[in-house]
């Protein structure tokens, strides 16, 4: 009798953001957890917006041809009151799931508050709340001086606890629009 191999797979998590973008990579087999790498983008130095999305297609890029991830994590944005800041952070976003599309890694979509659930138990979580939870999990040492670097490792871990098994993953632009058409109806308004 053969047994079943012990599945194994990497995620890259991404917190988008227009300044700062958080990045956490994982290594899974079969339940267990190992932290790879998390870090930040810092496009501050970038002043116009354009560059900054520019470097974050870079980066993003950089990262899946580095890690060679199976799956891709968002966070999704939030709703503000600023329509500029989300126009923003959208487009930040955009760029971000377009590297991966770009290497055909299927993406997911989470909510904060669905991230923060996963993590801490609490969607209404602090981000040092959920800072602290990934410390426990991974023994890191220090709280990281950009939170944007956890929250973005909290995404891959909530894709992991979730099993990849939301409706909005995606290989294609014309796959996410055909699985989303609300959003597609949205767009031609």
């Amino acid at each position: 009798m053969v047994k079943n191999p012990v599945k194994e797979k990497i995620i890259l998590g991404l917190d988008p953001g227009t300044n700062i973008m958080g990045y956490g990579l994982l290594h899974i087999k079969g339940s267990k957890l190992t932290l790879i790498q998390y870090g930040v983008i810092n496009m501050g130095k970038f002043g116009a917006h354009e560059l900054k999305l520019k470097k974050i297609f870079e980066r993003v890029l950089g990262l899946v041809d580095e890690y060679h991830p199976d799956e891709v994590a968002l966070e999704a944005p939030f709703f503000g009151k600023n329509i500029q800041s989300m126009l923003k952070l959208g487009r930040a976003q955009g760029v971000a799931m377009a590297a991966a599309l770009y290497r055909e890694v299927p993406i997911t979509e989470y909510a904060p508050k669905k991230v923060k659930q996963s993590v801490t138990g609490n969607g209404n979580a602090s981000k040092e709340q959920v800072a602290r939870m990934l410390m426990q999990i991974f023994s890191i040492k220090e709280l990281p001086k950009l939170l944007d670097a956890t929250d973005a490792l909290a995404v891959a871990v909530c894709h992991h606890y979730q099993n990849g098994s939301t409706k909005s993953k995606t290989k294609s632009w014309e796959s996410f629009l055909t699985e989303n058409p609300k959003r597609l109806k949205a767009i031609k308004k």
